[in-house]
C-alpha cells in the first residue's frame, strides 16, 4: 500500500458514514474531516479515534514529506475496522428494516382493532 491509497480510503469511509448516518444533501460529496465534525459522534469511541487518525493521514497525504511519516499498517487496520463497522447496514438493510417497521405497525393496528371489535361485541351481547 502506498501513499496514493490514503485519499481513496478516507473517501470510502466518508461516503459510508454519509450513507449510514446522513448529513449530506443530494449530490454533495463528503470529505472525512467534515463527516467527523457532523456525524462523528455516532461512531463508537474506539472507531472515532481511528477515523480521526485516517482524517489526519488524509491531510498529511497532500504534503509528500509529511505523508512519508504515516504508519501505513496502522492506517490500513483503521480503515478495515471502520469499513467493517459501517458497511453491514447498507441501503438494502435499511429498506428491509423500514418495511419490517411498517408491517409491524399495521399488524399492531389490526390487532388493536380486532380487540376493540371483540370487546364491543361482548358488551352488546353478540358473543
Amino acid at each position: 500500500m502506498g501513499i496514493e491509497r490514503i485519499r481513496p480510503m478516507a473517501d470510502e469511509v466518508a461516503s459510508l458514514m454519509a450513507m449510514r448516518f446522513g448529513g449530506l444533501r443530494r449530490g454533495q460529496q463528503a470529505d472525512l474531516e467534515s463527516m467527523l465534525r457532523k456525524r462523528g459522534g455516532a461512531l463508537p469511541r474506539r472507531l472515532r479515534r481511528q477515523a480521526r487518525l485516517l482524517a489526519q493521514a488524509d491531510r498529511m497525504a497532500g504534503q509528500p514529506k509529511l505523508a512519508r511519516q504515516v504508519d501505513l499498517d496502522r492506517l490500513e487496520r483503521a480503515h478495515t475496522a471502520l469499513v467493517a463497522h459501517l458497511r453491514p447496514l447498507g441501503q438494502g438493510m435499511r429498506l428491509r428494516g423500514g418495511a419490517a417497521r411498517v408491517a409491524a405497525t399495521v399488524l399492531l393496528g389490526l390487532l388493536l382493532l380486532a380487540a376493540v371489535a371483540i370487546w364491543i361485541m361482548t358488551r352488546q351481547g353478540l358473543i
